[in-house]
């Protein structure tokens, strides 16, 4: 025999510490979601959200644009590697669950919605909005 052999005893000894990490790990995730550390916070008792995000669309592997509503106005964003730029603010949220009428968008969005014109369009948007 070499100093190699493990015996019946050291697998239990394994299997035993193994089921002790897991239930700590299960521990600190209960732990984690009672105090609300890196999950989505819990609905207030059936009341009406004051934020949540509407859409989310990527424009390439970097960029997406990010629809949000607040209260009951709806904001829209460009995320990415750069400085985040707000696109619109101000948009009413529709009360019927519908999109905004098409009469209502900017022609620089209706470009945006042609691929592969979104960089540029942008910045004409942002220069009309201002």
């Amino acid at each position: 025999m070499t100093d190699m052999d493990i015996e019946f005893g050291d697998y239990l000894r394994f299997v035993f510490a193994l089921l002790f990490v897991l239930a700590l790990i299960g521990v600190l995730v209960a732990v984690a979601r009672r105090f609300g550390l890196g999950f989505a916070a819990p609905t207030r008792n059936g009341r009406h959200r004051r934020l949540s995000i509407v859409e989310v669309i990527p424009i390439d592997g970097k960029r997406r644009m990010v629809l949000l509503r607040r209260d009951f106005t709806e904001h829209l964003i460009l995320l990415g590697t750069g400085p985040d730029l707000l696109i619109e603010s101000g948009i009413p949220a529709p009360t019927n669950g519908t999109a905004a009428a098409p009469g209502k968008i900017s022609a620089a969005t209706q470009k945006m919605d042609q691929p592969g014109n979104a960089a540029g369009t942008l910045q004409a948007h942002v220069e009309e909005r201002s």
